[in-house]
């Protein structure tokens, strides 16, 4: 359920705020009758009109997209830096990006129109893991990465447990990578998890979200998700 201002921002009716006043003096039917009343809810099944003309559905749509290095994760960029969108002027969709990725942070990153997908795939409940690979200023090892398993303090608060691997270390650069899984997704979190063992991270790239991965795919290229990839991510419901 989505709030009938925020349906008719999203059709490009109007701002919510110009929604909220349309609203207000009678011009929006749903399922055929004037709705003045602030605040109500519609589903993707009710009929919704303004001054008579119904609204245009968007179709749910969803990509998953191998985020570049040096590309922002939002929508626009008041300082006109290079976004994930600029690589979707063709998608005639209002999509946006699902969660964020750093600056400097390649990778897996999920785009829709769907609300709802969205919510799920964030949502600290569902847990659902992401895998980092970790380029690290240092020398890794058991000591020294063993309180990423039990948690480490990140802006105050505790991390959920995590696993790592050690793939590689260069004793000569005194650097190593390594892969972490990890289910949360606050701000910035891997780097600090890192920062908190005294380590500093040089490179990072999300390998992999829950079970997709970037196979077949290229820094800025990009592919739709199908129903089934959607299900696997334990997504069951409103599914187009």
């Amino acid at each position: 359920m989505k709030r009938l201002n925020k349906v008719l921002a999203h059709a490009d009716i109007a701002s919510r705020r110009k929604a909220d006043e349309l609203i207000a003096t009678g011009h929006v039917k749903v399922n055929g009758k004037v709705v003045i009343t602030q605040g109500v809810k519609v589903s993707d099944n009710d009929s919704v009109e303004v001054d008579g003309i119904p609204i245009f559905k968007e179709e749910k749509i969803y990509f998953l997209f191998y985020k570049p290095k040096g590309v922002i994760t939002s929508v626009k960029d008041e300082h006109k830096r290079k976004t994930v969108m600029d690589y979707f002027k063709h998608v005639k969709e209002r999509i946006y990006p699902v969660g964020r990725l750093d600056l400097n942070t390649s990778g897996v990153l999920l785009m829709t129109n769907d609300g709802d997908f969205a919510n799920q795939m964030m949502h600290p409940k569902h847990k659902i893991e992401k895998v980092y690979l970790v380029k690290i200023q240092g020398l890794a090892n058991k000591k020294n990465l063993r309180p990423l398993i039990y948690g480490v303090k990140v802006d105050g608060q505790k991390t959920s447990p995590a696993r790592y691997e050690i793939i590689h270390i260069n004793a000569d650069k005194k650097t190593s990578i390594i892969k972490l899984t990890i289910h949360e997704g606050r701000n910035h979190q891997v780097k600090k998890m890192f920062d908190a063992v005294n380590l500093s991270v040089q490179k990072l790239k999300r390998e992999r979200y829950g079970t997709l991965d970037l196979t077949g795919l290229k820094p800025g290229e990009y592919r739709k998700l199908s129903r089934k990839e959607r299900e696997a991510l334990g997504y069951f419901f409103k599914v187009v």
